[in-house]
């Protein structure tokens, strides 16, 4: 990785460096019968072990955005007040567990005293956990790591970011418009960033009958980590009580011992 400005990081090679052979593998088509049983039989057990690690974690937000942003950057300082407000409202903040937004986000929970959860991924550029999780668990899939973070959420804040973030944006906006998740918050900070996309939305997809436009107003948009707090906050309370009751217990008997 290089520093460009202290403010980005750039990194080199982005879709040059070959991925994971296991994942390269399962995305190549069909292949021998015991092949794809046994790579089945991997994946369960790797929802699995996030269902058993998260089970615990207690009322999450999660918090998307992008891996580059420095500590330095304005969104980087944005991503913090947000995790700070978010751990004081009582929320445990959950990541995708490595650098930029997702370390922010975690260390302002870490400011206050709050809880802090993330879930972590490989990459061919071996993307680390932060330091300032208290709990972390690392995933192989995309696809198994972006159920854990829904799962376990009770709404979406997302800043600034890039294919990976949009990604995790419109996947969640579809779930919320289908009613697969159902009162979640959704909230893009940084409203300046996200204006062109919010405009094309409006004047493209709404125009064109793709999405209705109850579609785009369910989606919050502000600059103020205490209004976006505050919605997710009285949602929570009108559809949860802000709780999921008490909160489990491990249990030896179960294996059940903290992720790392």
């Amino acid at each position: 990785m290089e520093r460009d400005n202290n403010e980005i990081i750039a990194i080199d090679g982005w879709g040059v460096t070959p991925g994971s052979p296991e994942v390269v593998r399962f995305l190549e088509g069909p292949q021998r019968r015991l092949a794809e049983l046994a790579r089945a039989t991997r994946i369960f057990f790797e929802f699995l072990r996030g269902f058993r690690a998260l089970h615990f974690v207690g009322p999450c937000v999660t918090v998307f955005g992008s891996a580059r942003f420095t500590e330095i950057h304005p969104y980087y300082r944005m991503a913090r007040l947000a995790g700070a407000e978010l751990a004081k409202a009582g929320f445990t903040v959950m990541t995708g567990g490595g650098p930029g937004i997702m370390e922010a986000a975690n260390r302002g929970a870490k400011d206050v005293g709050g809880r802090s959860i993330g879930c972590n991924i490989v990459l061919p550029q071996d993307q680390k956990h932060n330091a300032y999780l208290d709990e972390w668990i690392t995933f192989r899939y995309f696809f198994v790591r972006k159920v854990m973070l829904v799962k376990y959420s009770f709404a979406f804040i997302a800043l600034p970011g890039g294919f990976g973030t949009l990604d995790e944006i419109f996947e969640t906006a579809t779930l919320i418009q289908t009613s697969k998740i159902r009162e979640f918050p959704l909230v893009l900070m940084g409203k300046e960033f996200w204006h062109p996309l919010l405009e094309f939305m409006s004047e493209r997809l709404i125009k064109a009958r793709t999405i209705d436009l109850v579609d785009l107003e369910r989606i919050i948009v502000t600059d103020s980590a205490e209004e976006a707090v505050q919605a997710i906050t009285e949602a929570a309370k009108r559809k949860f009580n802000l709780t999921y009751g008490s909160r489990m217990k491990r249990r030896w008997i179960f294996g059940e011992r903290r992720p790392t």
